[in-house]
């Protein structure tokens, strides 16, 4: 096969009206990125899932192992699967980027929990989206790695069981139990600092763990990890004071960011918030992300990390999300337009053509971007960014989206538009340009019976589901 077609067959595996009997043909093409694209769709005829099911390519059952818009009850079929590669991506789940996946069925979790190779057990307790039920049930296991798994479903375990994990006969799953309640427990946070040395927790423990003084002196005398543990919520106010001048200013920004101080305390301390710096999320803010009033405050604060917080809290009210929008802090408003329920659209626009941060190019998936009367505003645009936008308007003249399908910097947006009528998706689908060509292929509006003919092309063969045979 030449690669003359190789291209828009990649795009038709990603056309959303593509019937089964095409992608039952894609199944069966010798490229194995077709056959994973068709696996990792997120909505699949029945007919096709059978066949993905038994697929002679462990590779391609794994893909849909991990597919996150997959029907959950259908994933969990390949808990019969005579692959164990096929199990250890089942029991990893999918990679979802900010957004939730159905839980397999517990009989399946069941099943990988008692799989014979360890690996794939290891895998779903370790890195697996297990729901905290399943991990709860773990807390009486023998293997001591399934004990210190359940810890992180602490709030579902009854107060017995809590003990039993805290003084556990293996240390690790005595850790693990320990940071669970070192906010409250100043032993159990002296006996994490003393075992961690410079373990890769040790900062959560010196940003939570509950400080007895002499052990808060005995940190700062040490001088390491000092900004973690000026962030500390048990810190004794003399020390946060000291801390409070202290001459790094990773030091100094901590201590402003503390939950007691008053803005004017704030702007007593010597801080600076770069436009660059990278700052998680204030815990004491996320702690009361429905809390109107208080979330008000923050986004009227001075201090830009309290604003960043806010930002990305759902309970933000409306005026808020209005001030943070207008945010001389980029970070801030991007914050916003990323993790608020109802971005407003003017934002979402204005970071998308003016914002420099790799991130913005997702905003358009984001609710509320807006499309009526991009086409007037945007149309005409000498930013090629710009006029890709006109074409999510509804009300786009044809004549517009002609011009955008003859102009090179547009012609591959312009050729996913269904409303183009179907002679100009055929003159396109023959284009010398692979782009061009798959853009075509992946046109809702493309009929069936040309994807057919474009499958013939490239000599696709037709394998009846039946002919399938499964593989390892």
């Amino acid at each position: 096969m030449g690669d003359r077609w190789t291209e828009p067959l990649h795009g038709l595996a990603g056309n959303e009206a593509a019937p089964a009997d095409v992608l039952l043909r894609l199944l069966g093409h010798e490229d194995e990125w077709l056959r994973r694209a068709v696996a990792q769709r997120a909505a699949l005829p029945q007919e096709v899932v059978e066949a993905v099911l038994v697929h002679p390519d462990r590779r391609v059952r794994a893909a849909f192992a991990q597919n996150g818009g997959a029907d959950p009850d259908q994933r969990a079929r390949l808990v019969d699967d005579p692959s164990a590669s096929v199990h250890l991506a089942l029991a990893h789940g999918p990679l979802a980027y900010r957004r939730r996946v159905a839980p397999l069925p517990d009989r399946a979790y069941e099943r990988l929990l008692d799989h014979p190779r360890g690996m794939v057990s290891g895998e779903l307790v370790r890195w697996g989206a297990a729901p905290a039920h399943i991990l709860a049930g773990l807390a009486d296991h023998e293997d001591p790695m399934f004990r210190e798994a359940a810890c992180r479903a602490w709030d579902q375990l009854a107060d017995g069981v809590r003990q039993r994990l805290l003084h556990d006969e293996d240390p690790q799953v005595r850790q693990a139990a320990a940071l669970r309640v070192c906010h409250e427990d100043e032993e159990r946070t002296t006996w994490l600092v003393d075992r961690s040395g410079s373990g890769w927790h040790l900062g959560e423990v010196l940003t939570r763990g509950r400080l007895a003084r002499e052990l808060a002196e005995r940190l700062l005398a040490r001088g390491e990890r000092i900004a973690a543990l000026a962030a500390n919520p048990s810190l004794p106010p003399d020390l946060v004071a000291r801390l409070a001048v202290d001459p790094d200013p990773k030091v100094r920004l901590q201590v402003s960011a503390r939950p007691e101080l008053t803005e004017s305390q704030r702007a007593a301390v010597d801080h600076t918030v770069d436009a660059e710096d990278r700052l998680p999320t204030l815990g004491w803010v996320w702690e009361r992300r429905t809390d109107a009033a208080f979330l008000r405050r923050c986004a009227r604060s001075a201090h830009t990390w309290l604003r960043r917080s806010a930002a990305v809290c759902p309970g933000l009210p409306v005026d808020a999300v209005e001030l943070l929008a207008r945010d001389e802090d980029f970070a801030v408003r991007l914050l916003l337009a990323e993790f608020h329920p109802e971005p407003p659209p003017e934002l979402l626009l204005d970071l998308y053509l003016n914002g420099t941060h790799r991130a913005v190019g997702m905003l358009v998936a984001r609710p509320g971007f807006p499309a009526a009367g991009l086409a007037a505003r945007l149309g005409d645009s000498p930013d090629p960014r710009a006029r890709r936008l006109a074409l999510r308007d509804p009300g786009l003249e044809p004549e517009l989206l002609d011009r955008l399908l003859r102009d090179p910097e547009t012609r591959a947006a312009a050729g996913r538009d269904p409303r183009l009528p179907v002679a100009r998706i055929r003159e396109l689908l023959a284009d010398p340009d692979p782009e061009a060509a798959a853009a075509a292929a992946a046109n809702p509006a493309l009929p069936a019976v040309d994807m057919r003919q474009l499958l013939d092309r490239a000599k696709v063969p037709e394998i009846p589901v039946n002919d399938r045979t499964i593989g390892c």
